[in-house]
């Protein structure tokens, strides 16, 4: 069950993969918990479930990841909205297919940020910029979660 793992059961050191869950791609980032970086990894098309669990399980075992990270999208004053059910259903469906602890994180504004990045490195062209828009925004959830100190993560 995602959040259920307690802080303390983060090792010091490992991979963590972070994820943008959408209904047409999920973006993936990877990051460490030792340098507290998060990176763009990829992003999956696919829309069957099949096909993304298939694609998940390989990049879990390229990886070898201690955690995973959900992005929970919210309205901004912090209320659910229609996909925030849905982003908690891949967490739970993460955490039950590969038996990693999983945690979410807020990702109000991460495509936003994702997309004035990617425009700010000269990714002027906004199809370019969509190609590679989801794992921006999976690696700034991540990025967000690795930034928050240890005693305040859920």
């Amino acid at each position: 069950m995602p959040d259920a793992a307690p802080a303390a059961a983060l090792p010091a050191r490992g991979t963590l993969l972070g994820f943008d869950f959408g209904l047409a791609r999920i973006g993936i980032a990877t990051g460490e918990l030792e340098t507290g970086q998060a990176s763009a990894l990829t992003t999956l098309h696919d829309e069957s479930n099949d096909a993304r669990f298939k694609a998940i399980a390989a990049l879990i075992a390229e990886w070898r990841p201690v955690a995973l990270v959900v992005g929970l999208p919210t309205h901004l004053d912090g209320t659910e909205h229609e996909l925030t059910a849905r982003c908690r259903r891949f967490a739970n469906q993460l955490h039950g297919r590969f038996g990693l602890p999983v945690f979410t994180a807020d990702e109000r504004l991460s495509s936003v940020a994702a997309d004035a990045d990617l425009a700010a490195a000269g990714r002027t062209d906004w199809r370019e910029r969509k190609a590679v828009l989801d794992a921006a925004a999976a690696r700034i959830i991540l990025q967000t979660f690795l930034d928050t100190p240890r005693h305040e993560r859920p």
